[in-house]
């Protein structure tokens, strides 16, 4: 390529140019100045920048210091609330043991109390001649939490059915000491242990006996109560069978031919599906009676014609009555018709409430049977489960 006048007269001026001020006194005195200026300002931002994070050296090694501490106290206070723990988990649990013992105890003498009085039973009826009832009512007798005996037997679980049933074989069934003994006293031992199962044997059949006559009642008095139901059912006018099931009959609360919406009350409905349409009824005819009434007192009274000079009703003999008396005379008719009629009413009523009242003692007889029918049977429960 061809270099133009030019461009060689500029490439002649290049290495001829020198930087601005290189050889200015001034100006290098000033660089060295700015120079200096940056590098005190570098230190002091350099010993500050130490000085900061030597504090915060400090300041971390202080909080580390701490959160030693602190884990320290903190193990130790975790060992003393285990140790607490410990202590508090052994008492409880020679508390539980000890009350276990306790409630043991018990229950063992409860039970030897208990095998004492049957055996006393026994005897009392094994020494009684005559034949008295078949089972006795006692009264209820409420345990924890208002259950019976016979409701807290229920609840129990096996593993307490099983400890009552160890401890009351342990009293029940004697050891047999025979260590020692020779041929004549092992055959005496014997003899009285057979003749002892020929004796729980007899007490056996007994019981068996018993029960199968108390199963019998129990059947006999069911079906009486279930006739009581039926009779009561009926008197009420609900099906024979309504009362004897498990649960009540329903209540009916609206016809099922209505098509309108009923606001009623539930107890109006109540009593009317319970047979209170003859009040209903009776209701309405009385406020006939009275509009009937009314209307006929309200009447306007008008004096027969006489009939060739006399008034039609008259008797032979009675002398003529004057002008007003016969009014007065029809307005004591009436008045008699109406007290009469009032008494009649008055009689009804008396008789209704008499009614009422023998029907609520005969249902009060009802439930006091039904209650101790239910005792009874508590007994039996009682009774087979010793």
């Amino acid at each position: 390529m061809r270099s133009t006048p030019l461009r060689r007269r500029r490439l002649s001026r290049k290495p001829e140019r020198r930087r601005k001020g290189e050889g200015d006194p001034e100006f290098i005195k000033r660089q060295d100045q700015k120079r200096s200026d940056l590098d005190e300002q570098l230190k002091e931002y350099i010993s500050e920048w130490r000085k900061q994070r030597a504090k915060e050296e400090d300041e971390l090694k202080k909080l580390k210091e701490k959160q030693a501490k602190r884990k320290i106290s903190r193990a130790e206070e975790e060992q003393k609330m285990a140790q607490r723990k410990k202590e508090e988990e052994e008492r409880r649990v020679r508390e539980a043991e000890e009350k276990k013992q306790r409630e043991i105890e018990e229950k063992r003498m409860r039970l030897e109390e208990a095998e004492k009085k049957r055996q006393a039973m026994l005897q009392a009826m094994k020494d009684k001649d005559k034949k008295g009832p078949n089972f006795t009512i006692a009264k209820k007798e409420a345990g924890v939490l208002g259950l019976s005996s016979a409701a807290m037997e229920r609840n129990k679980t096996k593993e307490q059915l099983e400890e009552e049933k160890k401890i009351s074989l342990s009293f029940r069934i004697k050891p047999l000491a025979i260590e020692g003994f020779n041929e004549g006293k092992l055959r005496e031992k014997a003899q009285e242990l057979w003749e002892l199962i020929v004796k729980l044997e007899t007490e056996k059949y007994d019981l068996e006996e018993r029960q199968k006559r108390q199963d019998y009642d129990l059947k006999e008095l069911k079906e009486r109560q279930k006739q009581q139901l039926r009779h009561k059912a009926l008197k009420k006018g609900l099906d024979p069978e309504a009362l004897t099931g498990k649960y009540p009959p329903k209540i009916q609360v609206a016809s099922k031919y209505e098509r309108r919406v009923d606001t009623r009350s539930y107890d109006d409905k109540k009593k009317l599906f319970e047979g209170g349409w003859d009040e209903i009824s009776k209701d309405v005819n009385e406020k006939i009676w009275n509009e009937k009434k009314e209307q006929y007192t309200g009447r306007q009274k008008s004096k027969l014609p006489k009939w060739f000079g006399e008034r039609p009703g008259k008797k032979a003999g009675e002398p003529e009555t004057p002008e007003g008396e016969e009014d007065a005379k029809a307005d004591e008719d009436i008045v008699e018709d109406e007290d009469e009629v009032e008494e009649e009413v008055v009689e009804e009523e008396d008789e209704e409430a008499e009614e009422d009242e023998e029907e609520e003692e005969e249902e009060e007889e009802e439930e006091e049977e039904e209650e101790e029918e239910e005792e009874e049977e508590e007994e039996e429960e009682e009774e087979e489960e010793e």
